[in-house]
């Protein structure tokens, strides 16, 4: 068994992420500890964040509140929904969280079943849940509930399971592959795209590239990928890895094949038609290409301009969140290509739209921040009224909170 481990800053985001798979039945509620329940068992979107409300409200000092695990049993386990309950409890129990609330689903959207586990890493005191070690005693209680439960032990390749990225590669953390098939695989596994520069575009993201390579050695003819990690400042550091080294989840066969499905998922999606009119009216509207990326993300939509050593853009891609997928700006027509944008932006930006940029502050804008979203992949873009209802209650209990100090 192998359970992951993650931290981040949205609990809408990450219930709404276990919510969707539900939606398309790869995913259900398993059970809930101190969560308020519906009576037919289903999962209840308002009723559990209200349930998590005392313990936000009470947060003041941990910047990544909640706590986020993948509980992945062996395959070979032949489990009973009872049995992931236990497990799950136990788990919950050992990592120090029995008395926190928390919600248990049961993914079927791969090709082993295993959990998702969501709670809160402070209590309705704000004292933060032990967190020393925690991937160590993680570890620990996984070999204990082995043991507890006849589990099959994890091998070396199961304790590579396929994890969600919440981080763009750091060379320096080490174990470089397996940041580097993790990042490769949830892209493939999330977004459309039908080119390896379009693939890359997602990759470079994350500081990964990749490369085809092909030859011949001893008159054999061979071709393939070459995967390398990337510095902050976008260079190749350490060794190259083959894409053999990852089993056949990222080579250049199944490459291929995403690029055919891409091509007909963009085409049934009509992601084209959908993302050139958002385009034109940004590009009619924008005084500068800041003002136009500013735009354009305002509806989850990130344009990537690559430019040479005179400053000259000579290739531009969209990353479309909301379909989820990834077009070179020709691939929608002439009037989106880079010299379009090039003839369209050459001029300086005017000072005065400088100052009215930084200051920008539109109270009906999606959220923006692109970035930070695409590297939690299950948190969602955009401003969803449920989200919106639950963060101003929030506030609003922070402001009477507030208020009872000073009195």
């Amino acid at each position: 068994m192998v359970a992951k481990i993650s931290s981040n800053t949205s609990l809408f985001g990450t219930l709404l992420y276990n919510k969707n798979k539900i939606d398309k039945d790869e995913a259900e509620l398993l059970s809930s500890n101190n969560v308020y329940e519906r009576t037919d068992g289903l999962f209840a979107m308002q009723t559990t964040l209200k349930s998590f409300e005392p313990y936000l409200t009470a947060n003041r000092r941990t910047e990544n509140p909640i706590f986020h695990v993948s509980i992945n049993p062996s395959p070979k386990d032949k489990l009973s929904d009872e049995d992931y309950k236990d497990i799950a409890d136990r788990y919950m129990l050992d990592m120090g969280y029995g008395n926190q609330p928390y919600v248990v689903f049961k993914h079927t959207d791969i090709d082993r079943i295993h959990l998702h586990v969501v709670s809160i890493r402070v209590d309705e005191t704000d004292k933060k849940i032990d967190s020393n070690f925690e991937k160590v005693r993680s570890m620990k209680i996984c070999r204990q509930i082995e043991k507890d439960y006849n589990l099959h032990p994890a091998t070396k390749q199961e304790k590579q399971v396929y994890t969600i990225p919440t981080k763009p590669l750091n060379y320096k953390e080490g174990d470089v592959k397996r940041q580097v098939g993790n990042i490769a695989k949830v892209i493939l596994r999330n977004f459309s795209f039908q080119t390896i520069g379009e693939y890359n575009t997602l990759l470079e993201k994350m500081n990964v590239t990749v490369e085809e390579v092909k030859g011949t050695q001893n008159n054999i003819p061979y071709q393939g990928l070459v995967y390398s990690a990337l510095d902050d400042n976008k260079q190749k550091v350490g060794t190259p890895f083959k894409s053999s080294l990852f089993g056949k989840d990222i080579n250049l066969q199944i490459l291929n094949q995403h690029f055919e499905k891409s091509k007909q998922q963009i085409a049934d999606n009509k992601t084209r038609e959908y993302l050139k009119p958002i385009i034109t009216k940004a590009m009619q509207q924008a005084q500068s290409i800041d003002e136009f990326s500013l735009l354009l993300k305002e509806k989850n939509i990130e344009p990537i301009f690559r430019r040479n050593d005179q400053n000259r853009i000579y290739g531009v891609t969209f990353i479309d969140y909301q379909n989820k997928a990834v077009l070179n700006g020709s691939r929608l027509g002439k009037e989106f290509s880079a010299n379009m944008f090039e003839e369209r932006f050459k001029n300086p930006v005017p000072q005065s739209f400088n100052a009215d940029l930084q200051n920008y502050d539109n109270p009906n804008r999606q959220n923006i921040d692109i970035s930070s979203s695409f590297l939690s992949l299950f948190e969602q873009h955009g401003t969803d009224m449920e989200e919106d209802v639950f963060s101003k209650r929030m506030k609003r209990q922070e402001q009477k909170r507030k208020r009872g100090l000073k009195r």
